[in-house]
């Protein structure tokens, strides 16, 4: 890639096998932590111009079989109340086009490990997480290109509980990503 980048992440151990001569940010976890991190560090650049914001991460799925490293095409914030928000007058933008593919990630503030939730999910999207949008957000606002790399790290079940023992295989995936394709 000819382009500069800004890798973002919301922990450091997703973040653990980030090369090390890329920029990175650590958002911290959830929608808000995200997109305010993701504005001040773009804030800090003198010039944005050919600079790609690569949020990496790891994602629930929310449909069998779905396993392993995707680049999402568009992501939904998906606990906004959207439509109250149109019937109010007001676009609430909460499906962003961010690339080419056919996943869509679905973000909220929402850690989502009951069946019942991943389910009605799994209608609008391909994956969960809960920085995607956020960060596709604040850098589209600054009229940057945004690319979403996220791992699948569970079900976004039960198991989603245990993302703590396996967030490291996540990001080994991640960081080998970044490697080879950065």
């Amino acid at each position: 890639m000819s382009r500069s980048v800004l890798v973002v992440s919301a922990t450091t151990a997703e973040a653990a096998h980030v090369p090390p001569d890329l920029p990175l940010v650590i958002t911290g976890m959830g929608k808000t932590a995200a997109a305010t991190a993701t504005a001040r560090a773009l804030a800090a650049y003198d010039d944005l111009s050919g600079l790609t914001v690569v949020n990496i991460g790891t994602a629930g799925a929310l449909r069998p079989g779905l396993t392993g490293l995707f680049e999402p095409g568009s992501v939904l914030n998906h606990d906004l109340s959207a439509d109250v928000v149109r019937a109010l007058g007001h676009d609430p933008q909460e499906r962003l086009e961010v690339g080419e593919s056919e996943v869509v990630l679905a973000t909220g503030d929402v850690f989502v490990s009951d069946p019942v939730v991943r389910d009605a999910l799994a209608e609008r999207a391909h994956l969960v997480d809960m920085e995607g949008y956020a960060v596709a957000y604040a850098a589209q606002q600054a009229g940057v290109p945004v690319r979403l790399v996220k791992h699948v790290s569970d079900a976004a079940d039960e198991s989603a509980l245990d993302w703590p023992s396996l967030v490291a295989a996540s990001a080994v995936v991640l960081g080998e990503w970044l490697a080879t394709e950065l």
